[in-house]
C-alpha cells in the first residue's frame, strides 16, 4: 500500500484479512510523498490468484494508492496490479524475469488505434506497459524505501 488516508487503514486490513483468511495488521508508517497518508508492505504465499483477489477487493476505493504482485509458478503467468486514485486500476501478466508480457490481440488493437490517428503507437504501448501508473506511483515507491515488510506464509 503506497498511500492511504489513516481513517481507512483498519479497513484495509480487514478486507486484505477477508481474501487471506488470516487477521492481517499492517506496520502502517507515514508517507512522505503525501502528508496526512500512510504506507505498508505486506508478503504473502497462498494461491494462484490471490493478488487478482486482493486487488478486487481494494479496488474503487476512493485516495489509495497501491501495487500487487503475484510471481509466476511452474504452472501459472505472475501478475501485477497497480492503482492510482486519477488512473484506476491496470493489470498486467508477467513472465518469471518480472516482464510485462502483452497478448497479441491488444498488440494489434493498439497498432490499429495509431493507424486510425486516434492515438499514437507510443502512447498505446506505454499504456499496455502501465507507464501512466509507474510514472504517477515512482514517487511514493522511493518515499517507502527501509519501511518494513510483514510475511506472511499459507500451506498450499
Amino acid at each position: 500500500m503506497h498511500s492511504a488516508p489513516s481513517a481507512l487503514c483498519p479497513h484495509i486490513e480487514w478486507a486484505v484479512g477477508g481474501v487471506l483468511g488470516v487477521a492481517v495488521s499492517l506496520d502502517w508508517t507515514p508517507q512522505p510523498a503525501q502528508p496526512g497518508s500512510y504506507r505498508a508492505e505486506l508478503s504473502w504465499s497462498g494461491a494462484a490468484g490471490t493478488a487478482a483477489a486482493v486487488a478486487s477487493a481494494l479496488r474503487g476505493w476512493n485516495h489509495l494508492r497501491f501495487e500487487i504482485t503475484e510471481e509466476p509458478t511452474s504452472s501459472t503467468e505472475g501478475t501485477r496490479f497497480s492503482c492510482t486514485p486519477d488512473l484506476g486500476i491496470f493489470h498486467a501478466i508477467t513472465g518469471p524475469h518480472g516482464d510485462i508480457l502483452i497478448p497479441e490481440d491488444r498488440l494489434k488493437a493498439a497498432v490499429v488505434k495509431a493507424a486510425l490517428g486516434d492515438t499514437t503507437l507510443l502512447v498505446e504501448i506505454d499504456q499496455l506497459l502501465g507507464k501512466p501508473w509507474d510514472d504517477e506511483l515512482e514517487t511514493f515507491r522511493h518515499a517507502g524505501e527501509g519501511a518494513p515488510v510483514r510475511w506472511l506464509h499459507q500451506v498450499v
